[in-house]
């Protein structure tokens, strides 16, 4: 039996990463292992979306895309908006049969939350 995908995207900058999905995002820090002298793995998650992000050497390529299916892209988007991060100021854009709110974490992977029509 099949039970979830679960993307791996690469990360460089873990303080960075930590803050996008953990500050920004809302996402919680599941677990974390490793440390500033080697390679590090992590997990977090909000809601039912997990996604795990490595340090490591071939996990992951930076610039990858990670579809997330919304309920309601305006109040995600209004959730964003309402944060102080420099760095994202994400719109909502029609894509489709749907609309989409999409970031750029800081090794350039997209989140891209759909909200289906």
């Amino acid at each position: 039996m099949l039970r979830r995908t679960v993307p791996i995207l690469r990360m460089f900058d873990v303080d960075a990463t930590r803050r996008f999905y953990v500050d920004y995002l809302g996402f919680s820090l599941d677990w974390h292992e490793g440390n500033s002298d080697g390679p590090v793995f992590m997990q977090v998650s909000r809601d039912d979306v997990r996604i795990s992000l490595s340090s490591h050497h071939g996990d992951g390529t930076p610039g990858s895309v990670v579809l997330v299916v919304v309920d309601d892209a305006s109040a995600l988007h209004a959730e964003l908006h309402a944060k102080d991060y420099p760095f994202m100021n994400p719109g909502i854009e029609p894509r489709g049969i749907g609309r989409e709110v999409t970031v750029l974490d800081p090794a350039s992977n997209q989140i891209r939350f759909f909200e289906p029509g």
